[in-house]
């Protein structure tokens, strides 16, 4: 739903969730995100061998085209049906529509079918009622044996935004405990916390938290 780097519409007047508040923000502009991957699945993703790969909270396909150019089988999931029409348009542009497809779906009810060489969810943050911990463990059941799950989220609001209690933003070692994992089924091959610069909305400096979990199951 959201993508690394970029700055987060994080209002408290946003009251309006899921579908609609999503729409909306695409609409606000021609383009919300940069297109480009992220940067932490770009630097874990690259040295896997291409397979089937499912992006939960795609946005505007940037993760997506960027595994899809490298032989990946994408399937691109999305709430905003927006997000999901520039996604298309972008990956025809990139000459990968044919290794990629959309699905639009709200994760809080519906899950992509089938099993994945890569699953990844990248900054899964919303406003209101949202199952993180229920649609991160459906995310490591379509993992396939011998395959990844891929968690990047925040850690907390930047450096200049006050907390607010609306959302949560676990560390590393929760999220890989709240994914209630099958013990001797799984490794973890990742679970850290790591800080970056992020420009404020007034293009002063400042820094964000993230964390990355990539946990591999056990063929």
């Amino acid at each position: 739903m959201a993508h690394e780097n970029h700055q987060h519409d994080h209002s408290p007047e946003a009251e309006i969730v899921g579908e609609e508040y999503w729409d909306t923000r695409y609409r606000e502009s021609d383009k919300v995100w940069s297109g480009e991957a992220n940067a932490v699945l770009a630097r874990e993703a690259e040295g896997l061998a291409p397979g089937r790969a499912l992006d939960l909270g795609c946005g505007e396909g940037g993760d997506a085209v960027w595994l899809a150019r490298r032989g990946w089988q994408v399937t691109g999931t999305d709430i905003s049906g927006v997000a999901l029409e520039r996604a298309a348009v972008h990956a025809a542009d990139a000459g990968v529509d044919d290794r990629t497809q959309w699905e639009r779906h709200d994760l809080a009810e519906s899950f992509p079918a089938g099993a994945y060489d890569l699953v990844s969810a990248c900054f899964l943050h919303t406003f209101g009622e949202f199952p993180r911990e229920r649609i991160l463990r459906r995310a490591a059941a379509a993992v396939a044996p011998g395959g990844i799950l891929l968690v990047v989220g925040h850690a907390g609001w930047a450096s200049w935004q006050q907390d607010r209690p609306e959302i949560d933003f676990p560390s590393a070692e929760e999220v890989v405990d709240r994914l209630e994992l099958e013990a001797g089924a799984w490794e973890v091959l990742l679970a850290e916390e790591h800080v970056r610069a992020q420009d404020r909305p007034d293009g002063r400096p400042g820094t964000r938290t993230d964390n990355v979990v990539k946990v591999l199951r056990l063929p």
